[in-house]
């Protein structure tokens, strides 16, 4: 065999055994965008919206979590909220103002989110959900409470209605696992092994007897709807779904039918 073949054999296998080891030690930063916001955007934030407060509660380990609560009624549902990898929260205080004002919302800001303390993984993001319910059901003292989990947050979503009574589940471009959309997305690579943030949501769904409304985006190329569908299939409760036409990961929102379905759920929770 030549140098030449020997030096580009062994260059190869540097290239095999390189990009999944960078790939494992650099998985949270592929996968968590955190957006902090300072001190100052927050105080703007609760001087332009006043039926807005932001809470904070401390995790068990001791960091600073908060979110924002959008207040209604006394005794009105109260909707947790958990975004996108990569989504401010408060961008949802005019959405749910303008859509849905009958009910409450907490909108929660993951670690290293918002003002949130720390650093963002599935662990974190899983406990930090149970203090946040169980913060909300003593302190706020909802009729009911709901869940509502976007993209990466319908892991925490999931989660939590796996963990704790809720009313009603909405997940919006949800997956069946975090696994299942790293294999599309990077064929050649052992995902199964080197993920450490899988959020198997379709694990714990077919034990989830809340009622489900699942609402995916027909032209999603992050997370496409094969994955929604899934996990739907597996779901233990009742369930509804809703595939926008047209829409993407990122423009659910703004479809015709988007709020529609979500305020006919809320205001429906026996459906």
């Amino acid at each position: 065999m030549s140098d030449g073949l020997i030096a580009l054999g062994k260059l190869a296998l540097a290239i095999v055994v390189a990009v999944p080891l960078a790939v494992y030690f650099l998985q949270e930063r592929l996968i968590f965008f955190p957006q902090p916001l300072s001190g100052s955007e927050r105080a703007e934030i609760k001087r332009h919206f006043r039926d807005v407060h932001e809470i904070t509660i401390l995790s068990g380990d001791k960091n600073r979590l908060r979110a924002w609560h959008v207040v209604a009624a006394p005794g009105a549902p109260l909707v947790l909220y958990f975004g996108g990898n990569a989504e401010d929260v408060a961008w949802m205080i005019p959405e749910v103002a303008a859509h849905a004002p009958e009910v409450a919302w907490l909108l929660v800001n993951y670690r290293g989110y918002g003002g949130s303390e720390g650093a963002p993984s599935e662990a974190s993001i899983s406990a930090d959900a149970l203090h946040w319910y169980d913060y909300a059901a003593a302190e706020l003292k909802p009729g009911r409470i709901v869940v509502f989990g976007r993209s990466i947050g319908s892991g925490a979503a999931v989660f939590l209605a796996s963990q704790r009574i809720v009313s009603q589940v909405i997940l919006v471009t949800p997956f069946d696992s975090l696994v299942e959309v790293a294999k599309r997305h990077y064929p050649f690579l052992p995902v199964g092994l080197m993920l450490r943030h899988r959020f198997d949501s379709i694990g714990r769904a077919p034990a989830i007897r809340a009622p489900l409304l699942c609402i995916a985006a027909q032209r999603d190329d992050i997370i496409p709807p094969a994955h929604a569908k899934k996990l739907y299939d597996a779901w233990g409760g009742p369930k509804r779904w809703v595939e926008l036409e047209e829409a993407g990961h990122n423009t659910t929102d703004s479809h015709p039918l988007f709020w529609q379905n979500v305020v006919s759920f809320l205001m429906k929770p026996t459906q």
